[in-house]
């Protein structure tokens, strides 16, 4: 199965994510982990900086307003374009999202 997991981030840390790890970070420990995890798997990470990116899909900038808005905090987690995670990012959500469509 293929899965496209996306971060979405800035440079600086979430003021409601103190301790956290910053979005690149995250966006890292998530590659190395979940691709040892699932060595059989297609994964495809991608890492987007919300402040510097380009020729994004109307569903990237519909995220990226929301962060915007308070709505959804950053680093946020999509996996095939679902929202998995945002804000202090966990591992067990986004392998039960990949588990469940396996």
């Amino acid at each position: 199965m293929k899965y496209a997991i996306n971060v979405y981030g800035r440079d600086v840390v979430c003021a409601s994510c103190v301790n956290a790890p910053g979005s690149k970070d995250t966006y890292e420990w998530l590659e190395a982990v979940l691709s040892r995890k699932y060595p059989d798997h297609e994964l495809k990470f991608n890492y987007i900086d919300i402040d510097h990116e380009d020729n994004l899909s109307d569903y990237d900038e519909s995220l990226i307003e929301r962060i915007n808005e308070d709505e959804l905090f950053y680093p946020l987690v999509t996996v095939n374009d679902e929202v998995v995670q945002d804000g202090h990012v966990r591992l067990k959500p986004i392998q039960k999202t990949i588990e469940k469509e396996t």
